[in-house]
């Protein structure tokens, strides 16, 4: 938890302020019952009503003054929590805006969404409780302990013996809860990645009529996070009928011990009373000791899922010099790469060696899992090859500060996804600078102004989070547009037209060729008709390159590209 820290600093003056007030209040709240006890003994007693009056007052001003002290710490708490959560926060998401797609993939989204708002959550109250609690009450129970002996050192021991057992019993109690904590807090994190996959997959589970089975996935989940909470609870409901148990005993004993010292002579009414204002304060402070404990206990299970996250190096490093390009090297360039998702599973691909020049119009084609995507990633290294290199006009993409490399390539992927804004906002997101003709342009290229025309509001219509108010073919069009508006040297679509009707997709191949003249452009499909016109055609099979070639070479010399032709085209039309 030490390790962040840093975070605080530019919150020090909060976390002085805070506690000095908060400790003044303190020394406030001990002086009362002593106050009380004047009161009674010489006020009350002896029907001094002026006196009573005067030291009633004092208590109002003391009282007045400690509000104002309570302010200024609860302020102070809440500056310095929010800020630290905010920096924090935002730290996170430049972390994990770092991370390679491998890195992410390994934490996963719902953990990463669970530990940016639960987890520094957490935090942030743990930071307000500490300035608020962890000066104030320690100080008020050693603080009552030494006013009750000031008072009487006999009944003052009374609560010297008592103290230690409350103090056992919150010890106890917190190191049983802690493992406890720490296991709510990975099974919060797979029901939220349950919870995730069925309402992304709502659509599919209706359709295969599964809802039944997938509830009780979903319920044996949720019973075993709630079986946690439910031992968390057991254990915490402990802690009030134990000290209440100890402190009543203690009360019982201050008031015989008392009785016999108010028959001695040796203390008055006023005193035995603060004697139990003094017991009450000890038991306030100790519980919200534990309540603090409680809370460290959680936080430290916390700051464990932050500390993982922001501990990870990223993997994918990126240079900060801009790296200098040939211009006559091939757009693309693979040697001898191979590429795995992990370092102990199967290869996605295998001693690829390609070369793809500029201004080349290239189809990748291949059944499912065959590595078209593995190969196209890599490209724009969202992945690090394994082994071998990739280069893009003759500089490896390792060399390549992450910036510079992804401008010259644009990336529409298999998923199109939209964020929320307008029409133009979303096309303008690879290139803010471009004017609403660049936009209308590539958007008439990516066969979208059709649609768009129609939309209230037209290129000012609000899109929903994810596209949710679009169709599959609009989110794939809008996408393709914005991927042309941001004039990369690359554009590589990642069956990108999949949604799209057969005379729309060759519509939007046609316009794409047009306009991009000079420009290197990679098709990836499993239809045929998609590729079958690139200048050249790159087969994969089993994470290999089958074959290369113009579709006629090809559907003669390579046996992969002649099958899936033939299950797509009739032998006349392959033929042609």
């Amino acid at each position: 938890m030490f390790k962040l820290t840093p975070y605080l600093k530019k919150y020090k003056k909060e976390c002085i302020i805070g506690p000095v007030f908060k400790f003044m209040e303190a020394i406030l709240e001990l002086l009362l019952p002593t106050i009380m006890a004047m009161i009674i003994n010489n006020g009350v007693a002896r029907r001094d009503t002026g006196y009573v009056l005067r030291l009633g007052g004092l208590m109002v001003v003391l009282a007045l003054f400690g509000y104002g002290c309570s302010v200024v710490c609860q302020y102070s708490a809440a500056r310095a929590s929010q800020g630290f959560g905010t920096d924090l926060r935002n730290a996170f998401f430049d972390r994990v805006l770092s991370f390679s797609y491998l890195q992410l993939d390994r934490f996963g989204a719902s953990t990463l969404t669970n530990r940016i708002t639960n987890d520094i959550n957490q935090l942030q109250q743990l930071v307000a409780m500490m300035i608020r609690l962890l000066i104030r009450w320690p100080f008020i129970c050693i603080g009552s302990i030494v006013m009750s002996f000031m008072m009487d050192a006999q009944v003052a021991l009374i609560m010297l013996v008592f103290t230690p057992v409350l103090a056992v019993i919150i010890y106890l109690v917190s190191k049983t809860a802690a493992p406890l904590y720490r296991s709510y807090q990975k099974k919060l994190d797979g029901l939220v990645s349950t919870l995730r996959e069925h309402l992304s997959g709502i659509r599919v589970i209706r359709a295969f009529s599964k809802e039944k089975q997938e509830t009780g996935r979903f319920s044996r989940a949720n019973d075993s996070l709630t079986d946690d909470g439910l031992a968390i609870g057991r254990i915490s409901s402990l802690y009030n009928p134990l000290t209440s148990l100890v402190v009543n005993a203690m009360i019982v004993v201050i008031l015989w011990v008392g009785d016999i010292h108010i028959r001695a002579g040796r203390l008055g009414e006023g005193q035995i009373i603060a004697f139990i204002q003094y017991a009450n304060q000890i038991l306030t402070s100790l519980l919200f000791m534990s309540n603090l404990v409680i809370l460290i206990t959680k936080s430290m299970a916390s700051a464990e899922r932050i500390n993982e996250v922001m501990d990870t190096v990223p993997d994918m490093l990126s240079p900060s010099a801009p790296a200098s390009q040939s211009m006559f090297a091939p757009a693309i360039e693979f040697r001898d790469v191979s590429f795995g998702y992990s370092k102990t599973g199967e290869l996605a691909l295998e001693n690829i060696n390609i070369t793809i020049n500029k201004g080349e119009t290239v189809g990748i084609i291949g059944g499912t899992g065959s590595g078209k995507s593995t190969f196209v990633n890599l490209i724009a290294r969202f992945y690090d090859a394994t082994s071998g290199s990739v280069l893009v006009n003759g500089v490896p993409v390792s060399q390549y500060p992450i910036t510079q490399l992804r401008k010259q390539i644009a990336v529409v992927p298999q998923r199109a996804l939209l964020f929320t804004g307008t029409v133009a906002e979303n096309i303008r997101w690879g290139n803010t600078d471009a004017s609403i003709a660049d936009v209308k342009k590539a958007a008439s290229i990516a066969q979208a102004d059709e649609f768009i025309e129609h939309l209230p509001g037209q290129y000012g219509f609000n899109v929903e989070r994810g596209g949710a108010n679009l169709s599959g073919g609009q989110r794939q069009r809008l996408a393709i547009a914005r991927a042309v508006a941001a004039g990369p040297e690359i554009l590589i679509l990642d069956d990108a037209s999949s949604a799209l009707d057969f005379l729309t997709d060759a519509n939007l191949r046609r316009a794409v060729r047009e306009n991009s003249r000079g420009k290197t452009v990679l098709f990836v499909s499993q239809r045929v008709g998609t590729v079958k016109n690139a200048d050249r055609i790159i087969v994969f099979e089993d994470g290999r390159i089958a074959g290369t070639g113009t579709h006629a070479e090809l559907f003669g010399s390579c046996g992969t590209y002649r099958e899936i032709c033939l299950s797509q085209l009739s032998d006349e039309e392959a033929r042609r």
